[in-house]
């Protein structure tokens, strides 16, 4: 117990005056038990006569219950004896840094929330679980801990871990990269924030998709970033609106385009490495779900046509496994893994290695591309309940951008206003599901009204509960 005495008169009286202050101020609290006289006096560096002494006073003034066996324990508090702590003086943030996570950041106004109240809800960038997942990943924790190294883990990440992800992503993505090419990160976010650091000083500009991932553009105006939105069409980011001059970086999810489900085209992947190759550009790559593909061949990621070294390629466990896993890998450009690896140093020193280790052996063993095969079942199955769903209650007035790819639809409503798609949103709320707007993915919002409505964490069951009250909600708004 911290107890600060004030060196004012006898030992015992200190100690009085120091408790009853604390009692006063609620950091010792009614019904609390005090330490041991013996303890007390140990930590204080006092006698036990002292302690006992200030103990004894203080049950004489009603702030003390002694309790034969069991100690002594602070009394409820006679009437206007706490001192009520008024709120702390409001600070000005103290960096600039602070001062544009302020003005560009609030957790409240986060897109994609859970919504209070609803039975349920079509929350996107909520993956699906299994359960089975959960039993599998515990008992990689536990066989991972067994043998995995107590002290620090190398910054860039376990080399047994590295060495999987290379294994995976020439499998899946047609990247051939090294070892040394790949930095494990705690998810997307750290991945952005360390890009950021590594290419961008504060004023200097960042091309990025509209629309495009929230939390993106919210860490790039953080940084300090100058921010050239950059339109998307049914083929992807349209290279041609690229400005002059060039910024310092573009950012893209060119394989399924968030939100909107695009794919870029190949000549559009070219010309963008050829813009960034002549322009000294460098692309960020968010392949943040570019394992779910139901119709077609999987499509190959812009780092495996870049012959330049001018690709940061970013792909999540966190996506396609769970969220609290909180862990990605970053493919790091030559040139720049120094500048990576210093950056990562800086930030944490590295991952947990338990995790990193469970992982790897999660990987090498099959057992996470099971999970994907599975869990790309099951999304294909509910997908297509949503599909037939929306078919069927639109009558015309639903417009679907199916991107045949991810978690989620982008759905627009046909001649409706934003404050239509609001009304559609407050009345479905108000019975019950849950509707997003797409408009807060955008730096100037479209004239109509767009509904992002993800289905991964919602049973088939759900999706046909759910699809009959956004019909009855449809009507009542938008009549036919």
């Amino acid at each position: 117990m911290y107890l600060e005495l004030d060196g004012s008169g006898p030992l015992h009286g200190q100690l009085t005056r120091a408790l009853k202050g604390a009692m006063s101020s609620g950091s010792v609290h009614a019904g609390m038990r005090l330490p041991p006289s013996r303890l007390l006096a140990r930590e204080l560096g006092v006698s036990r006569n002292t302690v006992l002494a200030a103990y004894e006073q203080l049950r004489a003034e009603g702030f003390l219950d002694g309790r034969v066996g069991s100690g002594s324990f602070v009394a409820p508090l006679p009437q206007g004896a706490r001192k009520d702590v008024g709120e702390p003086a409001t600070a000005e943030p103290q960096s600039r840094y602070a001062r544009r996570g302020r003005r560009f950041h609030d957790h409240a106004k986060v897109p994609g929330l859970p919504i209070p109240g609803v039975r349920h809800a079509f929350q996107y960038g909520v993956p699906l679980t299994h359960p089975a997942i959960t039993t599998a990943w515990a008992r990689a924790l536990s066989q991972a801990a067994q043998y995995t190294s107590p002290f620090y883990p190398m910054t860039r990440g376990l080399p047994a871990l590295r060495e999987a992800v290379c294994d995976y992503l020439v499998r899946r993505r047609g990247i051939a990269a090294t070892p040394e090419d790949v930095l494990i990160v705690s998810g997307t976010q750290q991945a952005i924030a360390l890009t950021a650091r590594v290419l961008l000083d504060p004023g200097e500009r960042a091309a990025i998709e509209e629309p495009h991932y929230f939390a993106l553009r919210t860490g790039l105006l953080v940084h300090g970033a100058e921010l050239y939105p950059v339109s998307v069409d049914e083929d992807g980011l349209r290279c041609e609106e690229l400005p002059q001059p060039a910024p310092k970086l573009v950012c893209v999810t060119p394989s399924h385009q968030f939100p909107s489900g695009a794919v870029l085209s190949l000549p559009r992947r070219m010309a963008l490495l050829e813009y960034a190759r002549k322009h000294g550009s460098w692309i960020f790559e968010d392949d943040y779900d570019g394992e779910f593909r139901y119709d077609g061949k999987p499509v190959p990621a812009l780092r495996s046509l870049d012959d330049s070294g001018r690709v940061v390629y970013v792909g999540s466990f966190s996506k396609v496994m769970f969220p609290a896993l909180r862990m990605a890998y970053l493919l790091m450009p030559p040139s720049l893994r120094e500048d990576f690896v210093n950056a990562k140093w800086m930030d944490d020193f590295g991952c947990a290695a338990i995790e990193q280790a469970a992982m790897a052996g999660f990987i090498s063993s099959g057992a996470f591309e099971r999970h994907l095969r599975r869990s790309a079942l099951t999304l294909r199955e509910r997908r297509g309940i949503l599909l037939k769903g929306l078919r069927a209650c639109g009558r015309g007035r639903l417009e679907i951008s199916d991107s045949h790819a991810g978690m989620h639809l982008v759905v627009w409503l046909r001649n409706a206003s934003q404050a239509q798609g609001d009304e559609l949103i407050e009345h479905a709320r108000s019975r019950g599901l849950g509707l997003y707007s797409i408009a807060p993915l955008f730096i100037r919002p479209p004239a109509r009204a767009g509904l992002l409505m993800g289905f991964a964490g919602l049973s088939p069951t759900e999706i046909e509960q759910a699809l009959a009250t956004f019909a009855e909600s449809l009507d009542a708004v938008l009549p036919v």
